[in-house]
């Protein structure tokens, strides 16, 4: 029989993962608390005491605690500790969904960060929008900034595959094939 596994990326070690090239450096992230919120994002804001509005794509996020929009009525809500809302549905109408295990998140930075950029998406990173859902890579991704920084949130499954893309795209830029 086949061995099909031969087949998949072999995910690094996420404690320690780092791209480092000219220009670029990009490292897994761990550790943060990734909540799911649908529904009434009015009335999380008022439960939560945390901003319901939330980040779009190339948005800028601040602090510990912060969400990014991902639709109309939804929000990725991202901290480094323990957030005050319980998970499920509460009676005021919306939804909470522990995520942290499903999503992989990358920070990237570096003076070479908008070659990097043009190289994932079409998307004009000087523009924010509405929604941090995007298309990065060939894939979908919640993409933001934070603290000067891009935050790069994927499935965990597809996060071997995005290393190995930003791997490549890292090496491309930095040897001055530019964008």
């Amino acid at each position: 029989m086949r061995d099909l596994a031969e087949k998949w990326s072999v995910a690094p070690d996420w404690q320690s993962a780092v791209i480092a090239a000219p220009g670029l450096v990009v490292r897994a992230i761990a550790g943060l608390n990734q909540l799911l919120v649908s529904g009434d994002l009015d009335a999380w804001t008022r439960a939560s005491g945390l901003d319901g509005n939330g980040v779009g794509a190339f948005g800028t996020a601040q602090g510990d605690r912060y969400a990014a929009r991902l639709a109309r009525d939804r929000l990725l809500v991202v901290s480094n500790g323990p957030l005050p809302v319980a998970t499920g549905w509460h009676a005021e109408g919306f939804a909470v969904t522990a995520i942290s295990a499903g999503l992989q998140v990358f920070e990237v930075e570096g003076s070479a960060l908008d070659a990097f950029i043009a190289r994932g998406t079409t998307l004009d990173p000087r523009q924010a929008s509405a929604s941090a859902a995007l298309s990065f890579a060939g894939i979908s991704a919640i993409v933001y900034r934070h603290q000067g920084r891009l935050r790069i949130h994927v499935d965990r499954g597809l996060a071997a595959y995005l290393w190995t893309w930003m791997e490549t795209a890292a090496s491309n830029i930095t040897a001055g094939s530019g964008n």
